[in-house]
């Protein structure tokens, strides 16, 4: 081991929170604090002593083989650790441990290479051809090759998942060689390689055939930096290194994720060090984890909308709000910067449509704003002025006081007389019903996106029947989506995103609540966890201090 360096600087102690500096992969930053006292002068009359805080940082190299035992808590249950099945972003995240894909988001969103050491693509757009590498194996030592990525879109394209319209954007996979393979489509796709990125993750063919779908369900594989040891549901699923990982083995020996759908308990969980990362904490919660003995905070901007769907597939058809005057009455009913304001201490931005701040083409419109007078005159016009009554649902325990969210809302519809009945009920059995059309005419969710396009969430949201967790069809939406996935430009593309949230104003789909900050709190000895705005992170440059 190289010789350690030592040094120390001063720093003001702030009201505020910590940013996670990201690290070097071989190297450490240890912080001890201690308070010391120093004279300052408040004027030139007046000298007075306050108390500082002074940070030690040690720098150390990271171990050479996978160390300790690293524990994540998340907010929900994942439904299933089969990526294109997988509900929502926390049980994807975690999934995501296993796999890899073709290629990936490197940073500020950038594709980089993941399998796939290079591709190519046809002057139209329509072909895109992938350079594999030849050096990686499966979990159970399958070779990956190009006839693993045929496999895998078949698999996933034809199996009716939640998730496999992401394959379906290939028209056709073929093998060219044994590490070359080619992707045909339809017709071009502008977002196709994010697509990819985010959602193409391989499996070892020769073992699903082995086991089908329940044996893999119950002991998932891939490629990626860490292999599956157990899921007890309900309490723990537990990864360890992959010592055959194409990049090298990890940092991390084993890596325990419990679900912990009570923020509370998470903040517990930090507090006592039996979970070393925990995410999605209220600012509240966050703040007061500062200056936690072994605690550091970490916050940053999330590429995520929370909303409240309109449903007009199922439940909402020939309900009040089939007319665009109603819904945009209810979101003028809504006071989303109370809301913001109340629950979250101000840590988030009220939603102006369904493409957020840092994305592509964000900024048409403004947020509808609190206007119940607007909200009972646009009732009246639609021929409600004296209110309805309709059915809400909200899942208990997925995001960050999202229950007293819906409650606010509830209560602001109520004020000008909607009368809302809002059930509450588990994640779990939440998104089984959203995922098959039954959820009520109005229910609460958040979807995030990655690759700084709002183009994913468009179309999961409201892709109408056949995407598992929309709620709403639109011809004018739908054409508008295919013209965006249709336009390499992205000046080009980002002037239909615009012409799309300005439409969506004006017939919305939902009320636009907000975009949140993001909390989560880290031990620290966990070292080079940078988390990204989709909420995804890799963990293979992570490792322990003190193991």
């Amino acid at each position: 081991m190289s010789t350690k360096r030592f040094w120390t600087f001063v720093a003001l102690l702030a009201v505020g929170v910590v940013a996670l500096a990201a690290c070097a992969p071989t190297e450490v930053i240890v912080t001890e604090e201690v308070i010391v006292t120093q004279e300052v002068v408040v004027t030139e009359e007046v000298i007075v002593t306050q108390e500082v805080e002074v940070i030690t940082e040690v720098e150390v190299e990271a171990p050479e083989v996978p160390t300790g035992t690293l524990v994540r808590a998340i907010s929900t249950f994942p439904n299933s650790l089969d990526h294109p099945q997988a509900a929502e972003r926390q049980a994807s995240t975690t999934d995501y441990q296993l796999y890899d894909s073709l290629v990936w988001f490197g940073e500020g969103g950038k594709i980089e290479p993941q399998l796939a050491e290079s591709w190519e693509v046809n002057e139209d757009g329509t072909e895109y051809t992938f350079f594999l590498r030849d050096d990686v194996v499966f979990h159970n030592g399958e070779p990956f090759n190009a006839d693993a990525v045929v496999f895998n879109w078949e698999r996933a394209s034809t199996a009716g998942f939640e998730y496999s319209y992401h394959w379906e954007t290939a028209s056709n996979v073929e093998a060219v060689d044994e590490f070359t393979v080619k992707a045909t489509l339809d017709s071009p796709d502008a977002l196709f390689l994010s697509t990819v990125a985010d959602n193409w993750a391989m499996i070892p063919p020769g073992y699903f055939e082995e086991v089908g779908q329940e044996g893999f369900d119950a002991h998932p594989m891939g490629t990626g930096p860490f292999k599956f040891v157990e899921w007890v549901k309900g309490d723990h699923i537990t990864m360890e290194a992959n010592m055959d990982y194409w990049r090298g083995a990890p940092k991390i020996q084993t890596v325990t994720f419990r679900p912990i759908p009570e923020s509370a308990t998470r903040v517990a969980a930090i507090q006592t060090g039996e979970a070393d990362i925990v995410t999605r904490l209220s600012s509240e919660e966050a703040q007061s984890l500062l200056g936690v003995e072994n605690v550091k905070v970490v916050k940053y901007p999330v590429e995520r909308v929370y909303y409240i769907a309109f449903n007009n597939l199922t439940t909402g058809v020939d309900q009040p709000t089939m007319d665009a005057k109603v819904r945009q009455a209810m979101n003028y009913a809504v006071d989303v910067d109370t809301i913001i304001a109340a629950l979250f201490d101000g840590f988030a931005e009220p939603a102006s449509g369904f493409v957020v701040a840092g994305e592509l083409g964000f900024g048409n419109v403004e947020p509808f704003g609190y206007d119940p007078d607007t909200a009972l005159a646009l009732l009246d016009e639609a021929g409600y002025p004296n209110g309805f009554a309709m059915d809400m649902a909200c899942p208990v325990g997925a995001y960050t006081h999202f229950e007293e969210v819906c409650e606010a809302i509830a209560g602001y519809l109520g004020d000008v007389g909607i009368d809302v009945s809002l059930e509450l009920m588990e994640s779990g059995q939440y998104w089984d019903l959203e995922a098959n059309k039954e959820l009520p005419p109005l229910f609460g969710d958040s979807w995030s996106a990655a690759g700084g396009e709002a183009f994913r969430r468009l179309t999961g949201a409201l892709g109408g029947m056949d995407a598992s967790y929309s709620a709403w069809s639109d011809p004018t939406i739908d054409d508008l989506l295919a013209q965006i996935q249709a336009t390499p430009d992205q000046d080009a593309r980002a002037a239909l995103y615009g012409e799309l949230q300005e439409y969506m104003q004006e017939d919305p789909p939902f009320i636009y609540l907000y975009q949140p900050v993001q909390f989560e709190a880290i031990n620290t000895r966990v070292q080079g966890y940078d988390p990204l705005p989709f909420e995804g992170y890799d963990l293979f440059d992570v490792f322990l201090v003190g193991e």
